[in-house]
């Protein structure tokens, strides 16, 4: 009887985890894809040499999640194509008592990105990520903007690995 009943308590009990997986959980399209090469991503912007950057970020991204293998092209299941389409500056906040000077900026970066299986064919639909940051005025925006790049493109990596890994 006590068997009966600690063996009906265990069914019971694990009976709910019946559904759940070990390891990565990918989006049904992407269930036979284990390793993707990264070509440096397209720069379409009017900002020069980001492209070794953002790929850089994406790759170190992909390594630290660890759903995906980072490959060369010839063995890679699929390949992710990207292209950086937007670097934008707005102002978020001004000096006090001179509204046209700005004291803080917001750094936006936009990258559209397709996943192309081994037959050269996109697996899923493409999709479009963005990354943000904000960073104050020092003597130079422009160096300042530059100092501020990497940390967009950090979670601008996180939503594009977190898309393709997660299926969101």
């Amino acid at each position: 009887m006590k068997k009966a009943f600690a063996s009906l308590l265990l069914a019971f009990l694990f009976g709910g985890c019946a559904g759940y997986q070990l390891g990565p959980a990918t989006p049904a399209y992407l269930r036979q894809v284990h390793s993707i090469a990264v070509p440096t991503f397209a720069n379409t912007t009017l900002v020069p040499r980001i492209e070794v950057l953002v790929t850089g970020t994406v790759i170190k991204q992909f390594q630290q999640d660890g759903t995906f293998r980072i490959v060369s092209a010839d063995v890679a299941d699929a390949t992710l194509k990207g292209e950086i389409v937007g670097v934008s500056r707005s102002p978020a906040r001004s000096v006090r008592g001179n509204v046209l000077s700005t004291n803080e900026f917001n750094l936006n970066m936009a990258v559209r990105y397709t996943l192309l299986g081994r037959d050269g064919k996109a697996l899923g639909a493409a999709g479009a990520v963005s990354g943000a940051t904000s960073f104050f005025r020092g003597s130079d925006v422009s160096t300042d903007e530059r100092q501020a790049m990497p940390l967009a493109a950090e979670e601008l990596a996180r939503h594009l690995v977190s898309q393709l890994s997660e299926g969101w």
